[in-house]
Formats: C-alpha cells, structure tokens, sequence
C-alpha cells in the first residue's frame, strides 16, 4: 500500500491518495489572542500575499503592534488573525467590499464592547 501526503500547507487543506481514492482533511492551527504573529504567518495562516495583507492595514482592518516599524518586520496579534478571516468572509459570502468589510467589523466591534458592558452591570 502506497500512501502519499498531498497536504498543500498554504491552504491548510490535504488529501492523502490511497488507492484511487482521497480523502480530504483539514489541519488547523491554534493562534491565541495574546500570540504575536510575523507578517509572513500571517499571509501565510491567510492564504494572502504581503500586499493584500498592507493593504488591509492601510483601510483599517487590522494594525500591527508597532506600525512605526518597517512592513518587514510587523508583528500582529492573534485577534488580527480573526479579522483577516472575518474580513475574507465578509467580502467571500456577502460580496462586500474591504471598505464595507471594515464598517461590518466596527459593529461587530461595538457589538461586542456594548455586550461586555451589559454583562459587567448585570454581576
């Protein structure tokens, strides 16, 4: 039986070829809020290059933890993984643009603040 591993790492999608047949699995990764990530984990975890990535900061959508350090050498934080994705989705299902992916998730921002508040007066 011969097994080969045809993982495609920058999806995070593989099939594994076992006698004609595949079979599909998805790897994921575990990013914690608090972990920092590089700009090349982050396309990378993103599927996206360098400048989609630039031009999400530039429009808002996430900001680096040091901006005044060249793109190169940016650190993001482990939320800015989740806008990313919620962006992409955003703009995949919904067929928004980045300008109104950015809109959708300043509301999901005040959503969640106003949600902590209301949970906070109520202990």
């Amino acid at each position: 039986m011969q097994t080969i591993n045809l993982t495609h790492a920058k999806t995070g999608i593989g099939a594994i070829a076992m006698h004609n047949k595949m079979i599909k699995s998805e790897i994921g990764i575990i990013v914690e809020e608090s972990d920092n990530l590089s700009l090349v984990k982050l396309c990378r975890y993103c599927s996206l290059s360098a400048e989609s990535i630039i031009t999400m900061v530039e429009r808002g959508v996430i900001d680096p933890i040091d901006p005044s350090l060249s793109y190169t050498h940016w650190q993001f934080s482990g939320t800015s993984l989740i806008r990313v994705q919620t962006a992409l989705r955003l703009q995949r299902d919904l067929d928004v643009n980045l300008a109104g992916a950015v809109l959708a998730l300043e509301l999901l921002d005040e959503i969640k603040q106003l949600r902590q508040q209301v949970a906070y007066f109520q202990r």
